[in-house]
């Protein structure tokens, strides 16, 4: 959007675009179109007849001697001083770019536009216009406009590279296309601070932004340059030349969320149906000055975005081996960044990548990219066909490997170690685990919800089922509703599984993970296995058993904090009348859960002393069938033996006391007096 009229570059005078020779071999009034044949329109005749395709030229010898070193070749390989008639079947740009050569053969004013000006540089290249022949020739100045006009100005570098899409090989090989695709880079990946936009209000095609390189100046009427003013332009061209643009916007740095953006605005062009309509390009950027993606380019109204050619209504046809090639070429240059594109877009790219049989290398490579941010998926993105010879409606095994690639990812980033700081560390460490640990909860849903819909096909086999159910850790379900309104879908669709398969089926399922409503649904389930039920029933119970435990615990807590009811009734006092009559509502629902409970409980203390009572009287039962004739006798032979033996230890212990009582005391002697 850098405009091109009348410059003066590089103090060139090129006459607005207009070529002239100084040099005149024949003189003539122009070039006048009889039919399918050109004619010179001078007094002497023709001797030179050139073919191109069903175009016939009726030109002179002279003119095109002096300046073509291809013809003088020609005639002189063909040893032929006579020959008057040349076919050129392959020339590039075809009759325009001849019927201009002509002409300036011919000394005529050429009018230099970006229009005819790629076909013509090929032309003259073709016909070898050098300046060996003459000083000026056609290859000089053509390459002179376009490097002085043309790649300066941004409209007519995409108009120039657009018009070489008929010019291969020979815009390659003379690098045009290289050059026309860098400078478009540049300008895209320019400060949009040195555009001034020239903004009228009118339609894009009479008003565009004009590049000031020499002062800093910004957008007029305080206008800010939205991110994506060039996505709508550069989106017109052919998707080899839109990957080479985009190949030399990521080496001059662009941010990749702007690159994604523009590939998901491409892709919308090009490949019809597989963006939804309204659907924008969801760049999010909080630096980005527009709010609505690339769609800003339809909804701007100050006529800054400009069509260079075609026109948006009409979607381009394109076949279904270009929509391959599309497909390809957009899969190779997506950036490797998490959030460069949606994982809606990538979705739905993949769905036409299976259609249309794109290299499975690269659908590989695609599906890991939606690994990368499966949690972002929604279910109707999910619901792709199976394009393939299986007897499925949908492609599970698609989904399943969209799974295993999302894991192993999940895998990779929490096992990934962390240059951080030690302090830094761990807090990223906290964060990385709680992002991933939602990431797998939102994915299990996800699961669980596909699951349902899937499951209504009665070809879906019950191997392929329990996989894709089990292939989430248990971690990552908090609640087993969704998982269970999966396997009642599937045993509906199902009726004649025999009691087996269906046990197998429920065993991915964890019954103490289900809701209370789900449990009550269950327990009246007659497809359930009775296993199933019961533990449905167990499950309950415990829960009931636990509510009940809670709230005394919780009662018995309350009793601590009485000091604070005044303080509630004084904020209640406080409040509006209608959050107290809310307050009163809660509180009598509160108060009837309270009295279900004490009822509850109280019903549970009967039952379990009436269970002490049974456990009581059958002891005393069990113990009565046990004595008999044989035990009473022996009990009594064994107290007779007791009583023997304490009377024997009584008579032991009192014989040793009349001993010592019949004892000699030692005998005394009477000293002798002598």
């Amino acid at each position: 959007m850098w405009e091109s009229d009348s410059e003066l570059v590089g103090g060139r005078d090129y006459g607005n675009g207009v070529l002239g020779s100084s040099k005149h071999g024949v003189k003539n009034d122009g070039f006048e179109l009889r039919g399918q044949s050109w004619y010179v329109a001078t007094d002497i005749p023709s001797d030179f007849l050139v073919q191109i395709g069903d175009v016939s030229f009726h030109l002179h010898k002279y003119p095109l001697l002096s300046r073509s070193g291809k013809m003088n070749r020609i005639i002189y390989e063909s040893h032929n001083a006579d020959l008057n008639k040349i076919a050129f079947d392959d020339l590039p740009g075809g009759p325009e770019a001849f019927e201009l050569a002509a002409k300036f053969c011919y000394g005529i004013a050429v009018d230099l536009t970006a229009a005819n000006i790629s076909g013509l540089r090929c032309g003259a290249e073709y016909l070898e216009m050098t300046e060996d022949l003459e000083e000026g020739n056609l290859i000089f100045k053509t390459e002179a406009f376009l490097s002085y006009v043309v790649l300066s100005s941004w409209r007519d570098s995409i108009i120039v590279l657009k018009s070489c899409e008929k010019l291969s090989p020979w815009a390659e090989n003379l690098q045009i296309v290289r050059r026309c695709s860098e400078s478009i880079a540049w300008k895209a990946c320019a400060n949009p601070k040195g555009i001034k936009w020239a903004y009228t209000g009118k339609p894009p095609k009479v008003s565009s932004p004009k590049w000031n390189e020499m002062k800093d100046s910004s957008p007029s009427r305080g206008q800010q340059v939205p991110p994506d003013w060039w996505f709508e332009d550069v989106s017109i061209l052919r998707i080899d030349h839109f990957v080479r643009v985009i190949t030399a916007i990521k080496v001059k740095g662009m941010r990749f969320e702007l690159i994604g953006a523009s590939i998901m605005q491409y892709a919308t062009k090009w490949l019809p149906g597989l963006i939804k309509e309204g659907m924008g390009t969801g760049m999010g950027d909080e630096g980005s000055n527009s709010s609505n993606g690339s769609s800003g380019s339809s909804s701007w109204k100050g006529g800054l975005h400009m069509v260079v050619a075609g026109a948006k209504d009409d979607p381009p046809t394109v076949q279904a081996k270009d929509q391959r090639m599309i497909i390809e070429s957009l899969i190779s240059i997506i950036p490797p960044q998490k959030d460069s594109v949606s994982c809606s877009f990538l979705l739905r790219l993949l769905r036409m990548a299976n259609m249309l049989k794109v290299a499975p290398a690269l659908v590989t490579e695609l599906e890991k990219r939606v690994g990368m941010q499966f949690e972002q998926a929604t279910l109707a993105d999910l619901l792709i066909p199976s394009y393939n010879k299986s007897e499925t409606l949908y492609d599970v095994d698609l989904v399943q490997r969209l799974l295993e690639h999302f894991l192993v990812q999940e895998q990779t980033d929490s096992s990934s170690p962390s240059r951080q700081p030690f302090p830094e560390k761990h807090l990223y460490e906290g964060t990385q685990r709680g992002n991933g640990s939602n990431a797998k909860m939102r994915v299990a849903r996800l699961v669980d919800s596909y699951l349902t819909e899937v499951s209504r096909d009665r070809n879906l086999s019950l191997t392929k089922f329990q996989v894709l159910a089990e292939a989430l850790p248990e971690s990552a379900r908090t609640c087993d509703d969704g998982l269970y309104r999966a396997i009642d879908s599937y045993l509906k669709a199902h009726p004649t599984l025999s009691e087996h398969e269906r046990k197998r089926l429920c065993r991915v399922m964890d019954c103490q993970k289900l809701s209370i409503d789900a449990c009550m649904h269950a327990a009246q389930n007659e497809r359930l296995p009775l296993r199933i039920v019961v533990q449905v029933l167990f499950s309950e119970q415990v829960k009931i058993n636990n509510a009940i435990a809670n709230n005394t615990l919780k009662e018995a807590g309350e009793s601590q904090y009485q000091p604070m009811i005044s303080n509630r009734k004084t904020l209640l006092e406080g409040t509006p009348q209608s959050f107290q009559e809310g307050w009163t509502a809660a509180k009598k629902d509160i108060n009837t859960l309270k009295f279900e409970l004490e009822s509850m409980k109280a019903k549970y203390l009967e039952l379990q002393n009436d269970m002490e009572n049974l456990q009581r009287q059958f002891d005393k039962t069990s113990k009565q069938k046990q004595t008999s004739a044989w035990t009473s006798g022996w009990k009594k032979l064994s107290k007779l033996t007791k009583m023997t033996n304490i009377e024997t230890h009584d008579i032991g212990s009192q014989l040793p006391t009349a001993a010592d009582q019949t004892r000699k005391t030692p005998r005394r002697w009477r000293n002798s007096i002598s």
